[in-house]
């Protein structure tokens, strides 16, 4: 007998888009030592804690030191005054009510939208924006729900809902039954936006053909459209179709910190293969108090406090220091003459490649010749090949920079 592995991660046809992006890199800067290097790639934030966050947590860690307020193992689900706080915050200001036992702490939106994929069967028929947030293609290709990538960059057995300048970057609805949508928005890596008429589309879809819709919303604190959902359960109906995945990582800036949450609504009913009704949101705290031992408590009181009044006006300051670098970026490049989109109610920026130029080709032209790192848009899918994305998590002066340095070159 032999130790056989899951075939399905030989399905992988490259490997993670960042870890490609972080080789490039090291290899760059081992031959240029003297190299200054911008980074405007990987989606990773650059402001620390706000006061209030450091605060919370610094406390927290104090209350681990004394014995009469100690935490040993905490729900896994996660504890009802974060739950709380999240309810007030982030829904019932857009007409949204929700309980606590529908909502689920966790320790990132990634491992989320990563993990939930097995409460479905192998079988059901999944669709995917493309470009797409390589997460939901790649775990799907590891559980064996998809087939091989073909020659086109798409793997068969994946529905891919093309989204590009051609349609606005507005995502039609699939032109087969499906049974799974991942829609991300504000999008990444695009930078784009759905408006309430236009995701309401994809709600009435799921409504009339019994599908779910995994929703993530990891960007929403930087919406700044009014006709742009902070939430799919501001449409009417999403909460017996629809799973919202958030996190605090972009927005109260704990990508190292790691604190996130999933909404499962308990309306939201699973199919058996007899038809018989089942409760997602008991599958998934079943899912969860099985693999998951929950978030620390010092995170959970930061990511409470982050939610605070004070915590939400200290946060605001950061997300609008980002957004002007967006502004930066976005019209720098447009007065270069380029095709810019995103960057108004998200921190991605979405740039149509010069002169017909490949997504990898420009990446190298930024690298090698302006030392400035971006993403390619190929990476996220075939739709994505001829742009690259660059992100508005830098300081203002680097970002400036990289402008200044793209503006000296020859396209």
């Amino acid at each position: 007998m032999v130790v056989k592995i899951n075939e399905n991660y030989l399905k992988l046809e490259s490997s993670y888009l960042f870890v490609e992006v972080a080789r490039r890199e090291a290899e760059f800067q081992k031959n240029h030592p003297d190299a200054d290097i911008i980074k405007m790639g990987i989606g990773d934030v650059t402001k620390p804690l706000v006061p209030k966050v450091v605060e919370a947590f610094k406390s927290a860690v104090d209350e681990m030191a004394e014995a009469d307020s100690f935490k040993g193992y905490g729900p896994e689900q996660g504890y009802d005054f974060l739950a709380n706080a999240i309810i007030e915050t982030d829904f019932k200001p857009y007409g949204v009510s929700l309980d606590t036992d529908e909502i689920f702490i966790s320790d990132g939106a990634k491992c989320d939208t990563g993990n939930i994929q097995e409460l479905f069967d192998l079988n059901n028929k999944v669709a995917v924006t493309d470009p797409v947030y390589t997460v939901y293609v790649d775990t799907n290709v590891m559980a064996g729900r998809t087939g091989f990538m073909n020659d086109d960059g798409m793997y068969d057995g994946l529905v891919y809902l093309k989204c590009n300048a051609e349609n606005d970057f507005i995502p039609e609805l699939p032109e087969e039954p499906v049974d799974i949508i991942y829609l991300c928005y504000p999008n990444n890596p695009t930078g784009t936006t759905l408006t309430k008429e236009q995701l309401k589309v994809f709600v009435d879809y799921a409504k009339e053909n019994k599908s779910v819709i995994l929703f993530d919303a990891a960007y929403e604190k930087f919406i700044n459209e009014d006709n742009v959902p902070h939430s799919i359960y501001e449409i009417e109906g999403a909460k017996e179709v629809a799973i919202e995945f958030r996190s605090f990582s972009k927005t109260a800036g704990f990508t190292g910190t790691r604190c996130a949450y999933t909404v499962v609504p308990k309306e939201l009913k699973g199919y058996t293969e007899d038809g018989e009704e089942q409760s997602l949101n008991a599958l998934w705290n079943r899912r969860q108090t099985t693999k998951f031992n929950g978030v620390s408590y010092p995170v959970q009181k930061a990511a409470e406090a982050a939610l605070s009044k004070e915590g939400q006006e200290q946060i605001k300051e950061v997300i609008d220091y980002y957004m002007e670098n967006a502004k930066v970026i976005r019209e720098s490049l447009t007065d270069l003459g380029l095709q810019v989109y995103g960057g108004v109610s998200s921190p991605y920026i979405w740039v149509k490649t010069p002169n017909n130029m490949d997504s990898w080709a420009f990446f190298d032209l930024l690298l090698n010749e302006a030392n400035v790192i971006g993403t390619p848009g190929s990476g996220f899918g075939p739709s994505g090949e001829g742009y690259l994305r660059l992100t508005a998590f830098n300081t203002l002066e680097n970002t400036k920079e990289a402008m200044d340095r793209i503006s000296k070159l020859d396209f």
